[in-house]
């Protein structure tokens, strides 16, 4: 199942300083705090087993979860399994319908969860195809995130690659967010591998427009054998593959990365995945 199809069917880690002391004088270095999980990693076993799966997920060691549906489970049913296991939701995927109509009442589920940020996390191939399309979904966003504001939320986007791919007017569709959705209402859920995948750079996003990323998707990506190379054939457990993340996550004040969540979309073995990309991240400095 990818993530538009699992989409369709749904209707703040900190960074802290630590400081040792090199030969040469002091060094101030940073570990994350909280490592974070988005859910679709785990999908099939939340399927089978949803507060199973969390328990899991938390006897890991992590401690904050982003969700990509409910599985049938009501808002206090969730919010009573995560205080159980200790784990927090600070954010949710969203579908890209959902942000229209019934947009209130994905507010209102949200707020009961525990959520404080409402991510869409995909946009159909037809409503994004000319940088007409692309204005609209920046207008959309707008409308949907002052409506979360006003609920007291933050609206997000989160990128595949297709952002990257230039428009018939040469600009690429993620500047297109960026420069036509208001910084306060909508945010951005870089997610480092699609954005590495996808030939963006997002030290130059970051630099270009400080404090707008929140939220970052860390998954790893391996060297592209060929430049069409299927996503699925490079992505990588976090710290497996090339990604500088010690050079990325050197930028976190300035990119405003409050929680940082480990993904893999496809796999084979869900667990074991999770735990090699929580160990990484959950030791590393930078």
């Amino acid at each position: 199942m990818d993530r538009r199809d699992f989409l369709g069917s749904l209707a703040a880690a900190t960074v802290l300083p630590r400081f040792t002391t090199a030969c040469l004088g002091a060094v101030t270095q940073a570990r994350i705090a909280k490592v974070g999980l988005q859910l679709y990693t785990v999908r099939d076993l939340m399927k089978q087993d949803f507060e199973g799966t969390l328990a899991k997920v938390a006897q890991i060691g992590f401690r904050e979860v982003e969700f990509a549906g409910y599985f049938d489970h009501t808002p206090a049913q969730v919010r009573a399994i995560l205080d159980k296991n200790g784990l927090v939701s600070p954010a949710a995927h969203v579908s890209y319908d959902s942000t229209g109509d019934g947009w209130d009442a994905t507010l209102h589920t949200a707020k009961l969860v525990g959520h404080e940020f409402v991510v869409c996390a995909w946009i159909n191939e037809e409503m994004r195809k000319t940088p007409d399309d692309w204005q609209r979904v920046c207008d959309r966003f707008n409308r949907a995130g002052q409506a979360a504001h006003d609920a007291g939320l933050q609206f997000a986007y989160h990128n595949h690659s297709f952002e990257f791919v230039p428009l018939a007017d040469g600009r690429r569709p993620y500047d297109v967010l960026l420069e036509h959705t208001d910084p306060k209402l909508v945010r951005l859920e870089v997610d480092l591998f699609w954005i590495t995948f996808g030939g963006g750079d997002p030290l130059a996003y970051f630099t270009k427009y400080p404090g707008r990323f929140p939220l970052v998707h860390v998954k790893d990506m391996m060297p592209k054998p060929t430049p069409d190379v299927a996503p699925d054939k490079v992505m990588a457990d976090v710290g497996k593959g090339s990604i500088d993340w010690k050079g990325i996550f050197a930028h976190s004040s300035q990119a405003g990365i409050e929680h940082y969540f480990v993904e893999h979309d496809q796999p084979a073995d869900p667990l074991a995945s999770i735990t090699a990309s929580y160990e990484y991240l959950h030791g590393l400095e930078f």
